[in-house]
């Protein structure tokens, strides 16, 4: 490696956790995320390097040009990526004042994409690079390969139509509510209770790693095996994974489960749980 290639190489490094903090705002998912980050370095290191003028604006437009590529691709899935955060009450309630949204900017929970997912892909960019991450409109017009009128337009359109939704998911005060309680009803092994909070159609997910996976369908088959689960509950903590309202329970200092919810009207529609060592190894709470 030159030392033109070690500082080009440093360079991108300073750069890649505000890249990867835009493509998770926009992609949902870590996995996808690391996947545009590393093809925008992909991307840098066939680019003459020489001839950039503003290597962070040049990132910046190549990340968001490689996020709007998947976005718009009919074969893009997502991976869950199990990213675990502590849980923390919202500032504001349900959807909230975009503006006031805008204000939090890196602080901003990756459960705004619930709400995000309403709009295009050029409307969601528009949105978060400038409303979330504060880019000029002339940036977010060269990630758009648009005039900056053309880019202001569509953030204002992404304003107006998260203002108008309808709340996307519960607030955080009511999936906290719906948390402890299921904590509480599986710690006593109280199947009625449990009952009360699964909905009749509620599906669980489980990997346990090495390509053993178990699905339950319906409130009866996941609140039976949830009665088993009493010393999980009690070493258990809510915790925020991927942005959506969950568990992880902790046992001498090792996280050895997480749970994510699906909450629709006060009751539980689904539940993904990872048991794997080997992916779990990582986690801290």
């Amino acid at each position: 490696m030159t030392e033109n290639d070690a500082r080009l190489l440093d360079r991108f490094e300073t750069a890649r956790p505000r890249l990867r903090a835009i493509a998770t705002r926009l992609l949902g998912s870590a996995a996808d995320a690391d996947d545009a980050v590393q093809e925008t370095w992909l991307r840098l290191q066939r680019a003459d390097a020489a001839t950039i003028d503003n290597l962070d604006a040049w990132l910046t437009t190549v990340v968001s040009r490689v996020c709007l590529d998947q976005l718009k691709s009919a074969r893009r899935t997502r991976e869950r990526s199990w990213e675990v955060l502590p849980w923390q009450d919202e500032p504001v309630s349900d959807l909230g004042d975009p503006a006031e949204l805008a204000a939090l900017g890196d602080r901003v929970s990756v459960a705004l994409l619930v709400v995000l997912e309403t709009l295009s892909p050029a409307e969601r960019l528009a949105f978060v690079l400038h409303d979330v991450f504060g880019l000029p409109f002339e940036e977010v017009a060269a990630a758009l390969d648009r005039s900056p009128d053309a880019a202001r337009q569509l953030a204002s359109r992404a304003r107006r139509r998260l203002r108008d939704a309808p709340p996307a998911r519960p607030s955080r005060r009511e999936q906290r509510g719906v948390l402890d309680a299921w904590l509480r009803a599986v710690h006593e092994g109280d199947l009625s209770a449990l009952l009360a909070l699964l909905d009749e159609g509620a599906v669980l997910h489980a990997d346990y790693g090495r390509g053993r996976l178990q699905t339950l369908v319906g409130a009866s088959a996941i609140a039976e095996q949830a009665t088993l689960a009493a010393r999980l509950a009690q070493s258990s903590v809510p915790v925020l994974i991927d942005g959506r309202p969950g568990v992880a329970a902790v046992v001498d200092g090792r996280v050895v489960s997480v749970m994510a919810f699906d909450i629709s009207d006060g009751r539980i529609v689904g539940l993904d749980v990872l048991f794997d060592p080997a992916r779990l190894a990582g986690v801290r709470v």
